[in-house]
Order: C-alpha cells, then sequence, then structure tokens
C-alpha cells in the first residue's frame, strides 16, 4: 500500500498538479478556507471527495467519532487558528452513519484503553437517544437507533463546540455559524442535522424522527 500511496502521487504530479499549477502555485502564498470541517477519522468518508471540493478550500480536523473535547489541545488549536486567523465563516460537524466510534458505545467489554476514554465525550448521545425510546415506549432495530445515535452524537458535539467562549463569541456577534451534517455511505448524500446562529438554539435537547 506504501508504494501504492507513491505512485498515486507520481500521478498527482504528473496530471492534476500540471493541469492546476496555477491553483497550486498560488496556494503556496496562503490558504483562505472558508469551511472548517470536524468529521470522523474513517477512511471511507473522505471529506473533499464527498464534497467535490478542491485543495484550499476546507481546512480538516478528524477524529474518531467526530468529537469536540474541551481537553482535545489539538482541536482547540485548530479552532484558535481557524477563527482567529483564518476568519472561517462557517464550521461543520459531520457524522456518518455505520460510525465505528459511535458503535463502540455500547461494547461493555473491551481490551481497549484510549477508545472508551475517548468515546466518554460521545456517550450522552447515546443516553439522551434511549432515554427518549423509552419514555416513547418505541422499540427500533438497533441500525435506526445507531443512526439516531449519530445524528444526536452531532448535535451533542455542536454544545461542546459553543463552550469555547472564542467559538460563541464569533457566534453572538454573527460572523460564525455552526453546521451539523451527517453523511450517508449508503447513497452518498449529506442531510443537514442542525444549523446554529445567533441567537442561540437550546441546549440539550434530543430530536428523534421515527423513518
Amino acid at each position: 500500500m506504501i508504494t501504492t500511496l507513491l505512485e498515486g502521487n507520481r500521478r498527482f504530479v504528473a496530471e492534476t498538479f500540471e493541469k492546476e499549477k496555477e491553483l497550486f502555485v498560488e496556494l503556496t502564498r496562503g490558504q483562505k478556507p472558508t469551511v472548517l470541517w470536524i468529521g470522523c477519522s474513517d477512511s471511507r468518508v473522505p471529506v473533499n471527495t464527498i464534497t467535490q471540493t478542491k485543495a484550499g478550500e476546507v481546512f480538516v480536523h478528524r477524529n474518531v467519532g467526530n468529537i469536540v473535547a474541551a481537553n482535545d489541545w489539538n482541536l482547540s488549536a485548530v479552532l484558535e487558528f481557524s477563527i482567529n486567523h483564518l476568519k472561517i465563516p462557517d464550521i461543520v460537524i459531520c457524522g456518518h452513519y455505520g460510525c465505528g466510534g459511535i458503535q463502540a458505545l455500547d461494547e461493555e467489554n473491551s481490551d481497549d484503553k484510549y477508545i472508551p476514554i475517548w468515546l466518554i465525550n460521545a456517550y450522552k448521545a447515546k443516553e439522551r437517544v434511549d432515554e427518549k425510546l423509552r419514555a416513547l415506549h418505541i422499540d427500533i432495530p438497533h441500525e435506526q437507533r445507531m443512526k439516531l445515535i449519530v445524528e444526536e452524537n452531532v448535535r451533542l458535539q455542536l454544545e461542546h463546540l459553543r463552550e469555547y467562549p472564542f467559538v460563541r463569541r464569533a457566534v453572538e456577534e454573527g460572523k460564525l455559524t455552526l453546521n451539523g451534517w451527517v453523511y450517508d455511505m449508503g447513497n452518498g448524500e449529506i442531510r443537514i442535522v442542525a444549523t446554529e446562529s445567533a441567537p442561540r438554539i437550546g441546549k440539550g435537547t434530543c430530536s428523534i424522527k421515527i423513518k
């Protein structure tokens, strides 16, 4: 696979880079992305491919479960750079159906050490969905429940995002919009789960639509 990657780079240089050389030369002078994408590390969700965007258009941060954690200094630096320096007007948190991180929320016995600690930041999404289903006395298939948790996790991470004072301030000043999306690997489509701009929407709600 390493050889394949290097061969792919050679094709990129010979074909794409040469064809769009003006764009890539311009990018050496600086970047002006208009979207910060916070997505899952899953190899099946390639940002530029599913959004058909070019180099320089999207600033990207990815991790297991598209999580926004207050103690993630990597993400904190990405947010600070995106808002204070790049002046990015839109942040997208994009989850996806079939997410292994979300599925792992149901695993009680695991030999993993770090994954469960990381997923604590998404556990409330599972609790909200299960509490709502119990309150409605609804029994749904496992796959459908997982989809609901994926969607709720996007909403939860939007809440976490607003806990950053400079993010909240940018939203309240009308300089930043927060977008929650979910990508469906089955049909290639992105659906909008939530959009937040001033004034702030309610926190801690779980919206469940049974299809």
